[in-house]
């Protein structure tokens, strides 16, 4: 008994179990991403075996709190008995719960839904009797489905069992294919019962003699004890687009045996609760005449949220606690001194173009006479497809760094190159403005291989035939996951080229509202003069062509009047839906900063040099300075504020918290990485190297070609204070990980230098060790309150707190993987420097399949791909290599006991 005890409670068991969570739960994200969510269900997360280990982690868990007498350290004890609290409401959940959807007619009463789970269902029909039974059964694109049931009626049995199993997936839907073998006084017969997800399933009959089977497989009707009425169903669209801004439901609660009844509007964000019974705004109807209401019912939900509160206040005490490791870490760290050493430069780079006499004399004189008329062309208003008012000098300035990847072109800024392309066509046509790279297009195109830009025209034969067209034609044919280099620049340049032809025929500039518009849509100036009515087509004529005809004859003065003409139009018409001025010039002084392309150039310059530096103190102890530390710890503060504050501006423009998309989320990882390293971490230079280094990768990472900065709007279940509070916790974990991360690298590249005579090594190893675990400490907390606080969203969004989405489930199994690195200190053979500084680098893959991994390579409700995924960059492999180096390096000096705090 004693020696199933030392077992069952021992750290190496709480390993095994750990690592059979994690695997288990990562493995199943790629199922489901190939075989779709109910393979991924049977086979693990409601899988036997899943629950079992699940089951004696907690059993583990709490044998280690009896153990160690848990119950005397409070804040320790608080956070880890609220994981068994939780899997006490997870529990109640899984097997008391259920959940289904309702759909409602305006003019409707409904008190019937379908439910999630599917059923098996079978109807015997003996004379004028009938039998029901139902058996609830998932079925797995992979592995055993086999089934045997028994149903006993009038002195017989009905035997059913699987005889074959087939799906097929279509647009990311698994369609089943079952045919169940019935068996019935030693004679059989087959049925096949096609059923989806979701639906309720077709019954189809067989018949024995006089005995009548009814089968059916698929989603079961439910009745509620009370019922819902839909008055009313609303739909807000952004201006001018079809994109909607959110979608409520007015309805009734009917409950006659209760004798109650009251209007209630469902939204999302907002839900209706009753009687134990949830209902959310999930969808609606393509004629906007119906609604979609997923309902739930979970007795689980009140342990579970006790058990949430419980982990923040664990965690909470745990960072105020004089007995934590976490202060005594804390003390430790403040032995050390540091020092910063910053340098920054410019980097400036200018194209040349290649023209003719005429066109440099009119570019010379374009470029001096023109900024006037371009800033104010720049601020009227135009709308996006999505339905965003911006000003134009925003549109602008990405159609520039689309056609030509930077912010400036000869010297001009955005306003100038696109207001000349409106007005001068002809000319600019010709100019080399439109980036390209592929020495393949390059000779198809018959231009030189130096050459980095192309004109609009050289795409041309001289009779107007697109030269390109076949080979996008055939680009666009082949699938995303197997398209080349060659293809995805082709499609590339393809889509520079469309730009640049709706910028000169103006279909991209959606200026004019449309008078007395129900839904503000606001048009370009061609379609503006063809669906407005008479006379504001003739006013509008009137402007656009008073405005180009000004520009093209460098008359400045008159095309100021007439774009003051068109602004006053803007402001008469669009007055309802038009930003305010100080959101239009704030937009534009944030365009015109261009604060976070600046700090990526400043983040990576500062962290190379720092990372040298910091190791040359190391050997060099005459490189400590503190004067020189102070003086730089203050600029990288001040750059820490202008992190902040170009945070902020973008928080004013776009009316959402900055980390709603994936440019946003870098920027902010990027900051967290900085506020961590700066706040917490300024006694060690190996920290704020690592801090400067992480910082500037996100930023470099957050402005690669295929990230959009644009500012968008928020789709309806975005539009939430959890939103704000989840992302904003759970992202900002990642940057105290990153640092961590960084930190567990450089501790190894240290060891590979370690020696007889290098003690100051082995302390600074040490000191990194330190430092590292308290970031990692701070890390795993916050990402576990970040990813309960997005249970509690979704569960008040959508009904759900844990759906085993991909990307909760990474976050998951990250929590698990720190979790690991911080505990393995009490199993005595890993508790040394080199094992934390490996586990603590490695354990960061984990993050980036969080956050990139589960976005790029699987679908989900997270994901910014369909599941397709897109090529590895090289680097990737590179970096991978050369971590996997340095490990091996290191490990031939890894003997260095830590320091017991």
């Amino acid at each position: 008994m004693k020696q199933i005890k030392n077992i069952l409670f021992s750290y190496w068991t709480m390993l095994i179990l750990f690592i059979l969570l994690g695997v288990g739960a990562a493995i199943a994200t790629f199922i489901e991403n190939d075989y779709g969510t109910s393979t991924s269900r049977v086979l693990v997360y409601n899988h036997l075996w899943y629950e079992i280990v699940m089951t004696l982690s907690i059993v583990n868990l709490l044998g280690i709190i009896y153990i160690r007498k848990m119950w005397k350290k409070t804040a320790q004890f608080i956070f880890h008995i609220s994981f068994v609290i939780m899997l006490i409401g997870a529990a109640l959940t899984r097997y008391m719960g259920y959940e289904g959807i309702m759909h409602i007619r305006e003019g409707q009463t409904q008190n019937q839904m379908i439910s999630f789970e599917s059923y098996i269902q079978v109807a015997i029909k003996n004379g004028t009797k009938t039998y029901y039974n139902e058996f609830k059964k998932e079925f797995s694109a992979i592995g055993d489905n086999n089934f045997n049931y028994n149903i006993k009626f009038d002195n017989q049995v009905l035997n059913l069992t699987l005889d074959k199993y087939n799906f097929t997936k279509k647009e990311n839907t698994i369609i089943d294919f079952i045919t169940i073998k019935a068996t019935l006084n030693n004679t059989s017969k087959t049925i096949l019962l096609v059923a989806q997800k979701g639906q309720i399933g077709n019954i189809q009959t067989i018949q024995f003699k006089n005995i009548k089977i009814s089968l059916s497989y698929g989603s079961k009707q439910l009745s509620l004890p009370f019922a819902i009425k839909l008055n009313d169903f609303q739909l807000e669209r952004y201006p001018g687009s079809m994109s909607p801004s959110s979608y409520a439901s007015e309805v009734t609660l009917i409950d006659k045996k209760n004798d109650t009844k009251f209007n209630y509007k469902i939204f999302m964000n907002n839900t209706l609760k009753y009687n134990g019974y949830q209902f959310f705004q999930s969808s609606y109807d393509l004629d906007e005449k119906g609604t979609i209401l997923s309902v739930n019912n979970d007795p689980g939900t009140i342990p579970t949220y006790i058990g949430y509160f419980l982990l923040v206040l664990g965690l909470l005490m745990n960072m105020f606690d004089r007995r934590s490791r976490f202060i005594k870490l804390i003390n430790y760290s403040k032995q050390f001194n540091i020092f910063i050493f910053f340098n920054l430069f410019f980097i400036f780079y200018s194209t040349s173009c290649m023209a003719d006499e005429n066109i440099v004399s009119y570019l010379q004189k374009f470029k001096k006479d023109s900024l006037q008329t371009a800033s104010i062309f720049g601020h009227l208003i135009v709308q996006s497809n999505s339905g965003r008012m911006k000003p134009l000098d925003t549109l602008n300035n990405e159609i520039l760094n689309k056609l030509t990847r930077k912010n400036t072109f000869l010297g001009m800024n955005h306003n100038q190159i696109i207001l000349g392309m409106i007005s001068n066509p002809n000319i600019w046509q010709n100019i080399k403005m439109l980036k390209i790279k592929n020495p393949k297009i390059k000779k198809i195109l018959g231009i030189k291989k130096n050459r980095t830009n192309i004109a609009f025209n050289e795409v041309f034969t001289s009779d107007g035939n697109y030269i390109l067209k076949d080979l996008i034609n055939k680009a666009n044919l082949i699938n995303p996951n197997k398209r080349g280099t060659f293809e995805r620049d082709i499609i590339k340049l393809d889509e520079r080229l469309n730009i640049a032809y709706m910028v000169y025929y103006g279909n991209l500039f959606k200026i004019f509202p449309k008078p007395n518009d129900a839904n503000n849509k606001w048009y370009n100036p061609l379609d503006a003069m063809d669906k407005f009515e008479q006379k504001d087509k003739i006013a509008i004529q009137t402007m656009i062509k008073g405005f180009i005809k000004n520009v093209a004859n460098s008359n400045w003065n008159n095309a100021n009047k007439f774009l003051k003409l068109i602004d006053l139009y803007q402001q008469k018409v669009g007055a309802k839906i038009i930003p305010s001025k100080s959101k239009i010039n704030n937009e534009i002084l944030f365009n015109k900063l261009k604060i976070f392309p600046k700090l990526t150039i400043a983040y990576m310059i500062i962290g190379l040099l720092l990372f040298i530096i910091s190791f040359l103190t190391v050997f060099n102890k005459k490189w400590y300075s503190k004067k020189l530390n102070n003086f730089f710890f203050v600029i990288l503060a001040l750059l820490l504020i202008v992190h902040t504050f170009g945070m902020g501006h973008r928080w004013y423009i776009s009316g959402h918290a900055p980390w709603s998309d994936t440019y946003e989320s870098l920027v902010y990882i990027a900051w967290s990485i900085m506020f961590a390293g700066v706040v917490f971490f300024r006694k060690s230079i190996m920290a704020l190297s690592a801090t400067v280094v992480m910082a500037g990768i996100f930023m470099f990472t957050a402005h690669l070609t295929g990230i959009d900065p644009q500012i968008t709007n928020l789709v309806p279940v975005l539009k939430s204070y959890w939103l704000t509070i989840h992302v904003s916790i759970i992202t900002g974990s990642y940057g105290f990980l990153a640092i961590g991360a960084m930190l567990g690298f450089m501790a190894l590249i240290l060891f590979i230098f370690r020696g007889k005579d290098k003690e100051n090594i082995d302390n600074t190893i040490r000191q990194i060790i330190a430092i590292n675990e308290t970031a990692l400490i701070l890390g795993i907390a916050m990402l576990t309150v970040g990813n309960f606080i997005g249970g509690v969203w979704a569960n008040e969004s959508w009904g759900r707190y844990w759906g085993w989405d991909p990307k909760e489930t990474w976050a998951y199994v990250s929590i698990i993987v720190y979790a690991i690195v911080l505990h393995l200190r009490f199993i005595p053979k890993f508790d040394t420097p080199f094992v934390f500084a490996v586990t603590s680098t490695l354990a960061f893959s984990s993050i980036l399949m969080t956050y990139f991994g589960v976005n790029f390579y699987l679908s989900g409700m997270h994901s910014y791909a369909t599941g397709d995924p897109v090529p590895i960059p090289i680097w990737v492999y590179i970096l991978t290599i050369m971590i996997f180096f340095t490990i091996i390096l290191a490990s031939k000096k890894k003997n260095l006991a830590r320091l017991k705090v």
